[in-house]
Parts: structure tokens; sequence; C-alpha cells
């Protein structure tokens, strides 16, 4: 049975759809039969960072109403066979999704061999958003360090604790923080919060830290998830996020100023 992810926030711009594509390209990589699906009908930006936009030929809508089958709709990774990506309709609106529809569209991924199925999830507590949370089993929950980012999550904190079919059912769904721009130079200075700060006010364990990082922008323009770039401070952090999602203990990397040694200080090296 697939395990549903919904990446999620109060506030956009955050980082949602750059985290959804590099989440399910490391589960992919890792060896997980993985679906990616855009929820954010009206807008779609899904397919242009994972870079099969001009493969989009039926869409998430057109599944919903029985106007194309799944398989016909799920677009193929060209770098993993085992990555799939729905994509959303930019021509509908946000009420052209059903909950019923959506059951069914989970429903059949599950009985298709997916082992994940990640749902990016548009911004805020419209009826999008509300539906990509719904039928989750565990919810990434991507913040920025800063007030008004961590004020709208806890918002959504608490739909994901009332609002879902596990809370309806008497259980909760997991819930995970992911910590996107983050500048321990920046938060030395004051300008930024810090991780505990921002664990203290949501309550929640950090599943990883992301740095700001110029490779993610560039990457999202290229159409190719940054989780890709092996060499960039962004892409390494994704993957160990990655790897906590699957069980796995590793080290917070990127969250420290990095102290320059002698000879960098005296040389500018």
């Amino acid at each position: 049975m697939a395990e549903i992810i919904v990446v999620t926030s109060g506030k956009g711009g955050v980082g949602k759809t750059t985290s959804s594509a590099s989440l399910a390209c490391g589960l992919a990589r890792a060896g997980k039969k993985t679906a990616v699906i855009d929820f954010d009908v009206g807008l779609r930006n899904l397919d242009l960072i994972m870079g099969c936009e001009r493969r989009v030929v039926y869409d998430f809508v057109n599944v919903v109403n029985g106007e194309a089958s799944l398989r016909q709709a799920l677009i193929k990774d060209k770098r993993f066979e085992n990555l799939f990506v729905l994509a959303a309709s930019q021509t509908r609106d946000k009420d052209a999704l059903t909950k019923e529809g959506v059951e069914k569209v989970l429903k059949d991924l599950g009985e298709e061999g997916f082992d994940f199925i990640v749902c990016d999830s548009p911004a805020g507590i419209e009826k999008g958003a509300f539906l990509a949370m719904y039928f989750a089993d565990r919810a990434v929950v991507v913040v920025n360090p800063e007030v008004s980012s961590v004020r709208d999550s806890d918002r959504i904190l608490g739909l994901l604790s009332s609002k879902t079919k596990k809370a309806e059912d008497g259980g909760r769904v997991q819930e995970h923080l992911l910590l996107t721009r983050y500048s321990p130079r920046r938060v030395e200075a004051g300008d930024m919060l810090s991780i505990k700060d921002v664990q203290e006010i949501l309550g929640l364990e950090v599943v990883g830290v992301i740095p700001e990082s110029p490779e993610v922008l560039q990457s999202s323009n290229a159409g190719v998830p940054v989780i890709l770039d092996e060499a960039s401070p962004a892409g390494q952090a994704y993957t160990d996020a990655v790897a906590r999602i699957l069980g796995e203990e590793r080290p917070m990397r990127f969250t420290t100023v990095e102290k320059k040694g002698f000879f960098s200080k005296m040389f500018g090296a």
C-alpha cells in the first residue's frame, strides 16, 4: 500500500514545489516507486521543475473527471524509471477537484504498486490544500525561518491534527518540519530564526534543513530538481532529508557558520 506524503505550508513561496520534486526524486533514487502529484490547479509549476512541461497531455483534473485514465496522464520521468508525475490543470479552477475523485486516484496509484505518493500542495487553507492533506499518512511542513512563515504553518498543523482522514479515524498524520532557505550567518546576526526557535514554536522534529543556495533557482529554471546536483549543499541536504524520511539517522549539516582557519584568514581563501 502506498504511503502518502503531503508537502505543505501556510505561506506561499517557501519552496514547496522545489521540495516536492526533490523528495520525489530522492525516493525514486532510493529504489521506491514514486508518484508526485501537483494539487495547485490553475497554476501548475511542478512539471516545470521536473522538466516535463512539454510532455503534459492529460492532467490530474482530466483523471478525476474520467476524461483520461491514470496511465494516460502519468508522465514517466526520463531520469528514473520508477518516478512518475501527475500534472495539475492550468485551465480549471480549484473546485474541479473533489474528495471522491482524489481518493480514487490515490487508491488507483496504490493498486499500481507505488510505494510513495508525494502530494505537492498549494499554499494556505483553500480547497486544493485541504484535499492534498486529507488522505495523507505524513506531512512535510515547509517553513522559512521567519516569523510570518512560522505563524502561518502553525495553522496548517491545526488542520493536520483535526481535518484529515487520519484525524477523523482517531489517528494522527506524522508531521515533519523542513526548513528551507536557512542561513547560519543570518541566524548568528539575529536576522533569522534559529532551528531551535522554529522547533519550539511549532513543536516538530526537523527532517531537513536546506541552506540558502543559488543552485536551487538555477536547478528549477533548468527543469532539474536540485537534489540531483550532488555538489550543491542544497542537493546534499535534500538527500539527507529523504534518508531520514526512510528511517535513516544522519547528522544535520549546513546549520552552523563555517569558521575560517588561520591561512584562510591570512590569504582570504
